[in-house]
């Protein structure tokens, strides 16, 4: 599974950016998909994920209320939505497939994983 993420950017402080993750796999709609992202000099860190169905979504504490994770299976592309976007955002954003259909926040949980893209919000 090839799984491509774009959509990042330099943004200001407030703004809003929307991530999508596209995969090349006939399964994707049977993938949980999760959203990681990593700052330099820190470990990567869960932001979101969303069941294979679309169905159930989870969110680390930091993205609850700001940050909104949805798929559209007919694009085999999961999105993710980021407002308010403040400078601790700043990384590189992943998203990662798992085969098993379950969102798990942690990174072992994931099969495939995408290239990155970078987030940079400033002050």
């Amino acid at each position: 599974v090839q799984l491509q993420a774009s959509g990042g950017g330099l943004v200001q402080a407030g703004a809003s950016l929307t991530l999508s993750c596209a995969a090349s796999d006939h399964k994707f709609n049977t993938y949980a998909i999760g959203w990681f992202r990593q700052a330099p000099g820190n470990s990567r860190e869960y932001v979101g994920g969303i069941r294979h169905s679309g169905g159930r979504v989870s969110y680390a504490e930091f993205a609850k209320g700001r940050f909104t994770i949805s798929r559209d299976n007919g694009k085999n592309t999961v999105y993710l939505q980021m407002n308010n976007l403040k400078p601790d955002d700043t990384a590189k954003y992943y998203c990662a497939a798992a085969e098993s259909g379950v969102v798990a926040a942690f990174d072992s949980m994931y099969d495939y994983w995408g290239q990155g893209t970078q987030v940079t919000v400033s002050s």
